[in-house]
């Protein structure tokens, strides 16, 4: 595992090959059975799919899903170190069932539900992948800046300007020379920054490294709106590895999440007095039925609770009713939840 990555991130390898199965996922274009359970809860898993009846052709799958669980019983698969979640996509396709699987070394939420495509929300929130980050490099004369989707890199840009570095003797003052190189700078900084602008569109983070002090004088030409998500990364360079690159960009995604969550569970505790949370299950499920959940908050631990196959099923109504879902991982978050049997939610209107 890389240098100061912390304990609750995953290395740059699994990283790359979750983004890699989730590529793969985005080619499933039909109603499809999404399975994650935790190792060694394959029993378990099976019974609840057992219980729950479907139609007919989602029977056909869930039939599948349960021999690949006896399957992985045996001989468990994993992409990190160690499986601590196994996560089974189920779907047909020309009248035949398809499985695809993949084991992970982070605990996920357990997710049972069918949809019109795979659920690989968990991934996104947990795993922190599968999304858009600007990767801003520069010196006050070379800039390098990459646009990242999970671990692929969609666009590059590189721009240069010729600046020299010392005064020469004769020719103008030392006073003037200076003044004219950092205006110099300050142009390429400007054409830096109208770069990134039409570079960002959807990033959820800009991140801004380099050697020396370009970095902080180039965050002074950011408009207010890319100012507010961009994170300055330490020990970053133009030689930096690709691989060095992906563990901060984890790294800075976990920060984010974090703080993500945070400010949800402080929007919903403005809205209390207003009357647009529920916090009660029957509540929040008869909102849902609704369709008066704008979100579903949902802690990573819920299988914990006694009603976790109630809850299960709220999440299958929230993602085909269009309702936002977020897993809080936070132990802080989670012991707040708990009061709340695992589950809070957000609503669009109030509800009698």
């Amino acid at each position: 595992m890389q240098k100061n990555l912390d304990s609750s991130e995953i290395t740059s390898y699994e990283w790359m090959l979750v983004n890699q199965f989730l590529h793969e996922l985005k080619q499933i274009d039909s109603t499809c059975i999404s399975v994650y359970y935790p190792y060694g809860k394959g029993k378990e898993t099976i019974s609840l799919l057992q219980e729950t009846k479907r139609s007919e052709s989602l029977e056909k799958i869930e039939s599948q899903i349960e021999k690949r669980i006896k399957e992985l019983k045996e001989n468990p698969i994993s992409v990190g170190k160690f499986t601590k979640t196994l996560c089974i996509f189920g779907w047909i396709k020309n009248g035949k069932v398809r499985i695809k699987e993949i084991g992970t070394s982070k605990k996920l939420p357990y997710v049972y539900m069918a949809s019109k495509k795979p659920f690989v929300k968990p991934f996104y929130d947990i795993l922190k992948i599968n999304h858009n980050v600007l990767l801003v490099t520069l010196d006050q004369k070379t800039a390098r800046i990459q646009k990242f989707h999970g671990n692929q890199i969609l666009q590059e840009s590189k721009m240069k300007i010729d600046l020299q570095g010392r005064h020469k003797k004769g020719g103008q003052s030392q006073g003037r020379f200076l003044r004219a190189r950092q205006t110099k700078i300050h142009v390429f900084f400007k054409k830096i920054a109208k770069k990134v602008k039409a570079m960002d569109s959807n990033s959820e983070l800009i991140l801004l490294g380099g050697i020396g002090p370009a970095k902080t004088e180039f965050y002074g030409e950011l408009d207010s709106e890319l100012a507010k998500k961009c994170r300055f990364v330490e020990n970053l360079s133009f030689s930096t590895s690709l691989n060095d690159i992906e563990t901060k960009i984890i790294h800075h995604l976990y920060q984010h999440r974090r703080k993500y969550v945070a400010e949800i569970i402080e929007k919903y505790e403005k809205l209390v007095k207003e009357g647009l949370t529920a916090k009660r299950n029957d509540v929040i499920y008869k909102a849902l039925e609704m369709g008066a959940v704008d979100t579903l908050i949902v802690s990573t631990d819920y299988h914990s609770n006694p009603k976790f196959k109630s809850i299960m099923k709220m999440l299958e109504i929230a993602k085909n009713t269009s309702s936002k879902i977020e897993f809080a991982a936070s132990q802080k978050i989670i012991k707040k939840l708990e009061i709340d049997d695992s589950v809070i939610a957000i609503l669009r209107y109030r509800i009698k």
